[in-house]
Protein backbone atom coordinates (compact mmCIF):
# COMPACT_ATOMS: atom_id res chain seq x y z
CA UNK A 1 0.00 0.00 0.00
CA UNK A 2 1.22 3.21 -1.00
CA UNK A 3 0.89 5.90 1.64
CA UNK A 4 -0.92 8.65 -0.74
CA UNK A 5 -4.03 6.34 -0.73
CA UNK A 6 -4.75 6.98 2.91
CA UNK A 7 -3.06 10.68 2.62
CA UNK A 8 -4.30 13.88 1.30
CA UNK A 9 -2.90 17.58 0.76
CA UNK A 10 -5.37 18.74 3.44
CA UNK A 11 -4.58 16.06 6.02
CA UNK A 12 -0.71 18.34 6.09
CA UNK A 13 0.08 21.24 8.07
CA UNK A 14 3.07 23.16 7.62
CA UNK A 15 2.97 25.25 10.40
CA UNK A 16 1.93 23.45 14.00
CA UNK A 17 1.12 26.17 16.66
CA UNK A 18 0.78 24.13 19.73
CA UNK A 19 3.57 23.95 21.88
CA UNK A 20 2.34 21.01 24.04
CA UNK A 21 1.82 17.55 23.01
CA UNK A 22 -2.09 17.64 24.00
CA UNK A 23 -2.47 20.68 21.59
CA UNK A 24 -0.40 19.00 18.75
CA UNK A 25 -2.37 16.01 18.85
CA UNK A 26 -5.79 18.17 18.91
CA UNK A 27 -4.07 20.33 15.91
CA UNK A 28 -3.90 17.34 14.11
CA UNK A 29 -7.13 15.73 14.82
CA UNK A 30 -9.07 18.82 14.19
CA UNK A 31 -6.93 19.49 10.83
CA UNK A 32 -8.70 15.87 9.63
CA UNK A 33 -12.04 16.77 10.55
CA UNK A 34 -12.27 20.46 9.17
CA UNK A 35 -11.22 18.45 6.05
CA UNK A 36 -14.18 16.64 6.11
CA UNK A 37 -13.42 12.98 7.92
CA UNK A 38 -16.03 12.19 10.09
CA UNK A 39 -15.23 11.11 13.64
CA UNK A 40 -16.04 11.87 17.11
CA UNK A 41 -12.90 14.80 18.57
CA UNK A 42 -13.00 13.20 21.75
CA UNK A 43 -12.75 9.56 21.35
CA UNK A 44 -9.93 10.46 19.03
CA UNK A 45 -8.19 12.31 21.35
CA UNK A 46 -8.61 10.06 24.09
CA UNK A 47 -7.74 6.86 22.14
CA UNK A 48 -3.95 8.64 21.19
CA UNK A 49 -3.41 9.98 25.15
CA UNK A 50 -4.04 6.74 26.05
CA UNK A 51 -1.88 5.64 23.42
CA UNK A 52 1.04 8.02 24.37
CA UNK A 53 0.11 6.79 28.14
CA UNK A 54 1.66 3.12 27.17
CA UNK A 55 4.96 5.54 25.94
CA UNK A 56 5.92 8.16 23.96
CA UNK A 57 5.09 7.86 20.23
CA UNK A 58 8.47 10.56 19.86
CA UNK A 59 11.09 8.32 18.37
CA UNK A 60 13.93 10.29 18.24
CA UNK A 61 15.38 12.57 15.57
CA UNK A 62 13.08 15.22 16.10
CA UNK A 63 10.33 12.79 15.03
CA UNK A 64 7.05 11.60 16.66
CA UNK A 65 4.56 9.06 14.91
CA UNK A 66 0.97 8.93 17.02
CA UNK A 67 -1.04 6.77 16.10
CA UNK A 68 -4.33 4.54 17.31
CA UNK A 69 -7.35 2.92 16.29
CA UNK A 70 -10.95 4.94 16.19
CA UNK A 71 -14.47 2.98 15.77
CA UNK A 72 -16.24 5.30 13.66
CA UNK A 73 -13.12 4.87 10.97
CA UNK A 74 -13.44 2.68 7.61
CA UNK A 75 -10.86 3.78 6.39
CA UNK A 76 -7.10 4.61 7.59
CA UNK A 77 -6.22 7.76 7.25
CA UNK A 78 -2.70 9.87 8.15
CA UNK A 79 -2.03 13.22 9.09
CA UNK A 80 0.97 15.22 8.83
CA UNK A 81 2.10 18.41 11.24
CA UNK A 82 5.79 20.34 11.21
CA UNK A 83 5.85 22.32 14.21
CA UNK A 84 8.87 25.38 13.04
CA UNK A 85 9.69 25.64 16.84
CA UNK A 86 9.74 22.03 18.22
CA UNK A 87 7.47 20.62 20.85
CA UNK A 88 8.62 18.53 23.92
CA UNK A 89 6.85 15.56 23.28
CA UNK A 90 8.73 13.43 25.68
CA UNK A 91 10.61 11.59 22.80
CA UNK A 92 13.08 8.74 23.52
CA UNK A 93 16.08 10.90 22.32
CA UNK A 94 14.58 13.68 24.95
CA UNK A 95 14.84 16.51 22.19
CA UNK A 96 11.55 18.45 20.94
CA UNK A 97 9.91 16.98 17.99
CA UNK A 98 9.16 18.81 14.61
CA UNK A 99 7.88 16.09 12.35
CA UNK A 100 4.74 14.61 13.48
CA UNK A 101 3.07 11.76 11.19
CA UNK A 102 -0.64 10.95 12.83
CA UNK A 103 -1.72 7.01 12.09
CA UNK A 104 -5.83 6.19 12.75
CA UNK A 105 -7.32 3.09 11.63
CA UNK A 106 -10.07 1.18 11.79
CA UNK A 107 -10.95 -0.47 15.61
CA UNK A 108 -9.99 -3.92 13.64
CA UNK A 109 -7.61 -3.52 11.20
CA UNK A 110 -3.92 -4.65 12.47
CA UNK A 111 -2.00 -6.14 9.84
CA UNK A 112 -2.43 -2.96 7.50
CA UNK A 113 -1.92 -0.56 10.19
CA UNK A 114 1.19 -2.40 11.44
CA UNK A 115 2.71 -1.57 7.51
CA UNK A 116 1.65 1.75 7.33
CA UNK A 117 3.64 2.13 10.96
CA UNK A 118 6.77 0.56 9.22
CA UNK A 119 6.80 2.34 6.18
CA UNK A 120 6.55 6.16 7.53
CA UNK A 121 9.15 4.96 10.47
CA UNK A 122 11.37 3.54 7.75
CA UNK A 123 11.06 6.63 5.30
CA UNK A 124 11.86 8.94 8.64
CA UNK A 125 14.95 7.35 9.22
CA UNK A 126 16.95 8.93 6.71
CA UNK A 127 18.18 12.16 7.40
CA UNK A 128 17.95 13.79 4.22
CA UNK A 129 13.84 13.19 3.81
CA UNK A 130 13.74 14.47 8.03
CA UNK A 131 15.65 17.47 6.58
CA UNK A 132 13.80 17.77 3.59
CA UNK A 133 10.54 17.87 5.42
CA UNK A 134 11.81 20.64 7.85
CA UNK A 135 12.98 23.10 5.25
CA UNK A 136 10.38 22.74 3.10
CA UNK A 137 8.56 26.12 1.71
CA UNK A 138 5.17 25.40 0.97
CA UNK A 139 2.50 22.74 1.81
CA UNK A 140 2.96 21.33 -1.80
CA UNK A 141 6.84 21.07 -1.49
CA UNK A 142 6.21 18.82 1.88
CA UNK A 143 3.15 16.69 0.12
CA UNK A 144 5.29 16.25 -2.97
CA UNK A 145 8.08 14.97 -0.70
CA UNK A 146 6.43 12.70 1.39
CA UNK A 147 4.76 11.00 -1.65
CA UNK A 148 8.18 10.78 -3.76
CA UNK A 149 9.89 9.59 -0.38
CA UNK A 150 6.90 6.89 -0.36
CA UNK A 151 6.96 5.91 -3.67
CA UNK A 152 10.86 5.09 -3.94
CA UNK A 153 10.79 2.86 -0.49
CA UNK A 154 9.80 -0.52 -1.98
CA UNK A 155 6.54 -2.11 -0.91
Amino acid sequence: MRLDQIFKMEFLSDDLQSDTKEGVLAELINLLIGSGLKMDRAKALDVLQQREKLGSTGIGDGVAIPHGKVSELQDMVIAFGRSRRGVSFDAIDGKPVRLFFLLLAPEHSTGQHLKALARISKMLKTPNFRKTLIDAKTRADLYKAIVEQDASSPL
